[in-house]
């Protein structure tokens, strides 16, 4: 009989842990109602985004909130082999490209325009047009035109909502090519920010003037982790230094989460009220952490469970996330935070919807 070495049985014992903890975390995702199917769920999210005409501002052209929502809407239609959902929304965009709509595309300039880049990429990865590949990367190198002396783009401000635009559309075009520059922007700049802006409760205050744990604005970080951690190589020098900031945010916000699933306009403070795009973010967050082991599903499993039935809760007949955050800037003022709109439909909520249904649906 030959002796197995210890790397091996360390490799054999480490393949049955791995395959123990997804097990534990399909425990915690299985058995949902029918109203909370993530099938059912998405498809209506999408079916709701088709019937819209396009998220624009005053000037013409399409802002982040519609980039958010058709980039999952169309990992969702994927993951859920309807090609049928797929194609529709293949539909939607495929004018955009064309010269006499250029001015859809945002311009240069602001950190939230150059996200754009990632709806045309997502295309790229599922039917490999290279025209929607080529403006994709055009977008991303344009966030980096001129960077600063320490490798972080023009586009800085240590807003924590900056994480997400830029974080998506720089994974995403390393996911498109697979080049190591984007894998290095992004690391450089995520790291930078929970260098100088992660408190020690793991959470985040809005930005340089406004001191407080904005839901929705700590959403965007939650998600930013979750989403390039799930393509950055393990063995990149930045890792593990995204992964540390990832997971002790997760614990902070384990730490807020209401007793009915949802998290609060302002984190600490559980007489605000229970706001639903955060608590979509951070819900996808936990998802995506315990199906991929990085988070003990003993532990998280219940808290994004819980986090994805509160919010299916919050959906209307025409599934219009209710109690959702209107468009919010810093402010140096408490109470401006408490007083924003709270607005139903807004793709500020569909869109983690659809996160959440797609990372539910991943095996």
């Amino acid at each position: 009989m030959h002796k197995l070495s210890a790397f091996t049985v360390a490799c054999f014992l480490g393949a049955t842990l791995l395959l123990a903890g997804c097990a534990s975390a399909q425990n915690h995702f299985a058995g949902l109602p029918a109203s909370a199917d993530p099938r059912l769920v998405g498809q209506r999210i999408v079916e709701n985004l088709l019937e819209r005409n396009y998220r624009t501002n005053k000037t013409g052209f399409i802002v982040y909130p519609e980039i958010c929502a058709s980039f999952g809407a169309l990992r969702f239609a994927a993951a859920a082999g309807d090609t049928n959902l797929e194609q529709k929304l293949f539909a939607r965009y495929a004018s955009v490209w064309l010269p006499e709509s250029s001015k859809l595309i945002p311009p240069g300039g602001h950190v939230d325009n150059n996200v754009f880049g990632v709806l045309p990429l997502e295309i790229f990865l599922l039917n490999g047009d290279s025209g929607s590949l080529a403006l994709g990367l055009k977008l991303a190198d344009r966030q980096w035109d001129n960077p600063l002396t320490n490798g972080l783009t023009r586009e800085t401000r240590w807003w924590v909502d900056d994480a997400w635009m830029i974080g998506s559309l720089q994974i995403q075009a390393y996911r498109a090519t697979q080049d190591t520059k984007y894998a290095d922007r992004v690391t450089t700049q995520l790291a930078a920010y929970l260098d100088q802006l992660q408190l020690t409760n793991g959470l985040f205050h809005h930005g340089p003037i406004a001191p407080y744990y904005w839901g929705r604005g700590n959403g965007w970080v939650a998600a930013s982790l979750a989403e390039i951690l799930q393509s950055l190589p393990p063995a990149h020098p930045r890792y593990a230094r995204l992964m540390a900031g990832y997971r002790k945010m997760m614990a902070g916000l384990k730490a807020t989460q209401g007793a009915d699933g949802l998290w609060h306009q302002l984190l600490d403070d559980s007489n605000s009220w229970a706001e639903t795009s955060g608590s979509g973010m951070f819900t996808y967050a936990m998802i995506v952490g315990v199906k991929h082991g990085w988070l003990d599903a003993a532990v998280y499993g219940d808290a994004a469970r819980r986090g994805w039935l509160a919010l299916c809760n919050k959906l209307d007949a025409h599934a219009n996330l209710q109690e959702i955050c209107a468009g919010t800037n810093q402010d140096a003022d408490r109470q401006f935070y408490l007083d924003r709109p709270r607005i139903a439909g807004d793709l500020h909520g569909q869109s983690p919807m659809l996160w959440c249904a797609w990372a539910l649906l991943q095996k």
